[in-house]
């Protein structure tokens, strides 16, 4: 089966795009409106960038009726946006916050999570989140859709404030993930959580380990 999305009938029921690229680690973003409004929605385009300094990116359809998203409109007017971990535990919370509800709404108490105040970002985090990231807010890239809905903005943030809850690090030092056990979007309304990890070190030169990749300060 292939076929050209720019111009053929998708040939299956439902299409295969989204269901593709997985998992997706969910952007499950907070920002406060200008009007001191908090507003917390999920994303699935979201992603690290790069480490030097920490540098992420989401990415926001606009609405069908060409309006967009208070989430970017958030970050750019007040410079800020915060990611918070999403988990299988908080699951539908974050559902609940993927509801379209107007911009006069506080989407914590709607998704029935509790707000905690950041250090730097002047918007709230989601206590129950085991982590966050402070994203300061660095530019928005829009992208013409074929449709009011398919125009998307890409934004782009540097991490200047990292938050993780002691009791999800372990011994040695790293996130217990299997315990957490983090949200990732499949495509259609399906969903998974990450319950096990394995481990695969890169050769580098004469056998040894390529070293760097480990995250190690």
């Amino acid at each position: 089966m292939q076929y050209d999305p720019r111009s053929d009938k998708c040939p299956l029921p439902y299409s295969p795009f989204k269901s593709c690229t997985v998992p997706r680690p969910i952007g499950w973003l907070s920002t406060i409106s200008r009007d001191g409004v908090p507003n917390l929605a999920p994303y699935s385009q979201w992603q690290n960038l790069t480490f030097d300094p920490p540098m992420v990116m989401f990415a926001a359809n606009q609405y069908s009726s060409g309006k967009r998203k208070h989430t970017v409109i958030n970050a750019e007017e007040t410079g800020w946006f915060v990611w918070n971990m999403a988990t299988y535990e908080l699951r539908e919370a974050v559902n609940l916050s993927a509801m379209e509800v107007a911009a006069d709404v506080d989407e914590f108490v709607h998704a029935g999570v509790t707000a905690t105040s950041c250090v730097d970002a002047p918007g709230p985090r989601v206590t129950e989140s085991p982590a966050q990231f402070e994203c300061k807010y660095l530019s928005t890239h829009r992208l013409r859709g074929s449709s009011e809905h398919g125009w998307v903005d890409v934004v782009y943030g540097e991490v200047v404030r990292i938050h993780v809850k002691d009791e999800v690090i372990t011994p040695e030092g790293k996130l217990d993930i299997p315990s957490i056990r983090p949200l990732a979007r499949l495509g259609y309304y399906d969903y998974t959580s990450v319950t096990e990890t394995f481990e695969m070190k890169i050769p580098g030169p004469n056998g040894m380990t390529n070293v760097g990749l480990e995250g190690k300060q």
